[in-house]
């Protein structure tokens, strides 16, 4: 698969060390999330990707060439700071502004205004719009020149859930057109629905970087139920199938080994065998922000 970003021990010191030496890599047509809270270095990151922050070290490669050049610029498209359009103007009008400063033609306009659900209010004033589709219409002008790549700083900040359902849904829709994506978000929940893979910033440190699914152990973990609680505990605990089992409440929860393969009916075979009958069993799979939580507490800051 084509590699569209490489970045190579970035780092950037202001005061302190707010990038600290990080590396990944984005492949072309995914979704990517840059993953942490507030003041982890996820905009200083886009900053320097972007060339309007300069780094302390480290290089970074657009589609195999070092930096980014005036050319590479015209194949990505961003919104890195709240959407700047003249008020009194209509978003067609702003725009027509847009297109005549990015080079790109005005036939391009309706095609963008249709994508993010806006084509029927093309001639009303941005100041008539809500944060929503001010963040929309930020999101057709960042398409105008039709890029590779699309990045986008906290594209959901300040929106109410209806809003953020649309500007996900805005982002599935681009990326089926096989536009990279990079979303910069503290919002767990956000990058579980919406990436393929995730970069996980910690004090400005990369602590991981893959698979959304891949953050910590996959396995997963069953919930149980049985009439006497303290035999299936001890029994599954023989089992060796386990990380962990413990209760909470009625219900005991046993973490998964990542080198055991186990299904719930094998699982409920083998404990029948042992003459336990169970009244609830369920298979499940960590939420993102468990990994996220364990991965954070289990890697040491430097």
């Amino acid at each position: 698969m084509e590699t569209i970003l490489s970045v190579k021990n970035l780092t950037k010191k202001f005061k302190r060390v707010v990038v600290n030496n990080i590396s990944f890599d984005v492949e072309k047509g995914n979704v990517y999330g840059l993953l942490g809270p507030n003041g982890s270095g996820k905009s200083t990151t886009f900053g320097m990707l972007l060339s309007t922050i300069n780094p302390t070290s480290g290089d970074w490669f657009w589609f195999g060439k070092k930096g980014t050049d005036a050319e590479t610029l015209k194949r990505i498209g961003a919104i890195i700071e709240q959407p700047n359009f003249y008020p009194y103007l209509s978003a067609e009008t702003n725009l027509k502004i847009v297109a005549e400063i990015k080079g790109t033609p005005h036939s391009r306009i309706d095609e963008v205004l249709q994508t993010v659900g806006l084509l029927e209010r093309k001639k009303d004033t941005f100041k008539t719009f809500s944060l929503g589709m001010k963040q929309r219409l930020a999101i057709a002008s960042s398409l105008l020149n039709n890029p590779e790549v699309l990045i986008l700083d906290e594209p959901t900040n300040g929106l109410d859930p209806e809003g953020i359902i649309q500007i996900r849904e805005i982002i599935g829709t681009i990326a089926k057109q096989g536009i990279t994506i990079i979303i910069a978000s503290h919002l767990l929940d956000e990058i579980e629905k919406i990436c393929s893979h995730v970069i996980v910033l910690k004090d400005g440190d990369a602590i991981y970087s893959g698979l959304v699914d891949g953050m910590t152990s996959n396995s997963g973990y069953f919930e149980l139920k049985a009439d006497n609680n303290a035999l299936l505990l001890n029994t599954l605990e023989e089992l060796q199938w386990f990380v962990s089992v413990k209760i909470d409440g009625e219900i005991i929860k046993a973490q998964i080994r990542e080198d055991v393969s186990v299904s719930a009916s094998g699982l409920n075979q083998k404990l029948s065998e042992k003459g336990i009958f169970l009244s609830h069993l369920a298979k499940k799979k960590q939420s993102l922000e468990t990994q996220f939580l364990e991965l954070v507490k289990n890697t040491p800051h430097a």
